[in-house]
């Protein structure tokens, strides 16, 4: 349990995350995983990061129960983490690669949409569940991947889209069968660590120096909201029926299927 990393071949780093049962990290995961994509990015044996995941699915978030538990201060805790997170992914030297199956919601849009591409599984489900968990952000990260108006109905209804969709809106690479997905990602990972190491390193830098958004000012912005709703008692009154959601399963906790 927690983050490790590996290289499976030359120029290739994989971080992956892995809090079973279904990836939904508390603050100590969020701050590992910044510093292990960190590290990667540094090492000047890399030229490509991949992301992925253990279990059944990509990334279910914060851990709701860690916040329930620890009131304003895990709360605190994880909004510090998952901007960390998210920043180290956007920031890592090298071009980082997500590799998505099953779900991938609240800081797993975080994390994806901050990547440079994503290859996913035809299982995989994207989506912003915030409103149902008393929390708010990473609408910063859903535009990343969905039209402007896509987004808004998604994040207010707490839906979810599938790669398939994801696909035909240009956010996601590649979709394929759940076996094939680390082959697919090592291809795609491949390609581009087989580039100059310098020259990669200057093309993720003059890219993100002309990204028309701030992603972690942006972020941070709605982190505000998150904490407002907290002061007023909003975000826990929403967060205490949480337990009754999850008790249908994880799509439950996202809100309905669909998008």
């Amino acid at each position: 349990m927690g983050v490790s990393t590996s290289s499976p071949e030359k120029g290739i780093s994989v971080v992956t995350v892995g809090f079973p049962p279904v990836n939904a990290l508390p603050v100590r995961g969020w701050f590992a995983l910044a510093d292990a994509v960190r590290a990667a990015g540094r090492d000047a044996g890399n030229r490509c990061v991949v992301l992925a995941a253990e279990g059944r699915g990509f990334n279910a978030g914060v851990d709701i129960k860690e916040i329930q538990a620890g009131g304003d201060s895990a709360l605190l805790g994880a909004n510090r983490g998952c901007a960390e997170a998210f920043a180290a992914v956007y920031e890592c030297e090298v071009p980082v690669v997500a590799e998505v199956h099953g779900f991938c919601l609240g800081g797993g849009i975080g994390l994806v949409g901050n990547a440079d591409a994503i290859v996913a599984s035809d299982d995989a489900t994207f989506g912003l569940p915030e409103l149902d968990r008393g929390a708010l952000g990473a609408a910063t990260h859903l535009s990343r991947l969905v039209p402007q108006h896509l987004m808004r109905a998604l994040y207010y209804t707490s839906r979810t889209a599938t790669a398939a969709e994801l696909h035909g809106h240009g956010s996601v690479w590649r979709v394929v069968a759940r076996d094939r997905l680390r082959p697919a990602v090592l291809e795609l990972a491949r390609e581009i660590a087989g580039k100059d190491g310098r020259l990669i390193r200057l093309a993720k830098a003059a890219i993100n120096g002309i990204d028309p958004v701030d992603v972690r000012r942006s972020y941070r912005f709605e982190q505000g909201f998150t904490f407002e709703a907290g002061l007023g008692g909003t975000g826990e009154r929403v967060r205490n029926t949480f337990g009754a959601r999850d008790a249908r399963g994880i799509q439950g906790t996202a809100g309905k299927e669909g998008g």
